[in-house]
């Protein structure tokens, strides 16, 4: 970062070209050039029908009694009750007031009572299962490859899925991502102190930032970082740390990896989904099942985010900067050369979709899709657990972390 940079701040303008996300606005056409996760098979096989909200719009997510899964718009063309309410058919969705049916594609299949089925459609989108995650697709025809990233495709991981709703853009979720240095910070000083008002032994021993660095690559950023005591060829500074575009952080090393995705909701709530992959010990066979936690936000007596884990730390860090974070009033400076750097990314792409052009990070060649996308991850973390060593702190490039760390990561 030049020192022209220091103290960047951004204007409005910019701030609500980065952060809306509804129909129409250049970040909304950007981010439905994507694959993004709104549910989950465990869910639908207790609740096939579910009333969903991505990118701000309403829709329904349902299953049909033929095992089709399909995503639509929120009303009945009929008399515009909620297709929330609707009954699974063999065929697709059955209006839960007078019977009109749909199916997958958002056609009307049935008519009961009228002479003849008329050629009516609400909106729908395409969607796929990938690793007990249902996928949604809201951009233009055609659709890309859903990406078949490591984690999803492995099949030697128990995999676990935490989803947590939150009440902020997911810009904000996105930035701290970039942002290397909080980790001593958030998660070390103010961890600590949470640690000691709860009556805990310390939570980490935080370590000194020296040098952090971040270069592009085809699938997005890796941000890299060296602290004290880390010597110049572990892989947090050689390899570095991988955020995927426009919305995933991917984390861990060969036996426990892990998804961050923050999914915008609409403009000021974002659905942060966690995947969490584990190696079974012992050349135990992984389990096929995946499941799945709804884990909200908990709040202490005066209302603030309780924060007892890194998860739960960044997310109050997200929260605490409001529904949509007033960046007008930051001052950027040469620990944010990252955010900077992604936030002109996310422009540029944005005028890429303008032009007509593609975006990055959308895959369409079947040959680069399989059998997986494999991405080198090289985080160990710059802080470690009390009494832990801190190569095995968050599961970086390393046979196994201890069973406390992962139930902590996973968190």
């Amino acid at each position: 970062m030049s020192e022209s940079e220091v103290c960047d701040v951004i204007t409005q303008e910019e701030n609500e070209r980065l952060t809306r996300v509804g129909p129409g606005t250049p970040m909304g056409n950007l981010l439905r050039r994507y694959w993004h996760p709104i549910g989950s098979i465990e869910e639908l096989d207790k609740e096939p029908v579910q009333p969903v909200r991505l990118l701000g719009e309403d829709l329904t997510l349902f299953r049909s009694g033929s095992g089709a899964l399909g995503l639509i718009g929120p009303r009945c063309a009929h008399r515009a009750i909620s297709t929330a309410y609707g009954i699974p058919q063999e065929n697709g969705l059955r209006c839960a007031y007078h019977g009109w049916t749909y199916d997958t594609e958002g056609h009307v299949v049935d008519m009961p009572f009228e002479p003849a089925c008329l050629p009516l459609k609400i909106p729908a989108y395409p969607v796929q299962e990938l690793a007990g995650l249902v996928w949604a697709y809201m951009g233009p025809a055609p659709a890309p490859l859903l990406p078949r990233w490591d984690i999803l495709i492995r099949d030697d991981l128990n995999k676990n899925v935490r989803i947590t709703p939150l009440p902020c853009n997911w810009l904000q979720c996105m930035d701290n991502s970039l942002d290397p240095t909080h980790f001593e910070h958030l998660h070390g000083h103010y961890g600590n102190y949470m640690m000691k008002k709860l009556s805990r032994p310390p939570m980490l021993n935080p370590a000194r930032h020296l040098k952090i660095d971040f270069e592009m690559f085809k699938y997005g950023i890796y941000k890299h970082r060296l602290t004290e005591g880390m010597a110049e060829d572990a892989p947090d500074w050689t390899t570095g740390h991988p955020i995927l575009f426009p919305n995933i952080l991917a984390q861990g090393g060969p036996t426990q990896m892990s998804f961050q995705m923050r999914i915008p909701t609409d403009d000021t709530n974002t659905m942060h989904i966690v995947i969490m992959g584990l190696k079974p010990e012992n050349g135990e066979p992984a389990r096929k099942e995946v499941p799945v936690l709804r884990d909200p936000v908990i709040r202490d007596e005066y209302g603030r985010v309780f924060a007892d884990n890194i998860v739960r730390q960044d997310e109050m860090a997200w929260i605490g900067q409001g529904p949509v974070s007033d960046r007008t009033m930051e001052h950027l400076a040469t620990s944010d050369r990252g955010i900077v750097l992604y936030h002109k990314l996310l422009l540029e792409q944005m005028e890429k979709v303008e032009r007509g052009e593609e975006p990055m990070a959308v895959i369409r060649d079947l040959e680069e899709n399989f059998p997986m996308v494999s991405i080198a991850r090289g985080s160990t973390y710059t802080a470690f657990r009390a009494g832990v060593d801190q190569g095995n702190y968050g599961g970086g490039n390393v046979e196994r972390e201890s069973p406390e760390v992962a139930a902590a990561a996973a968190r």
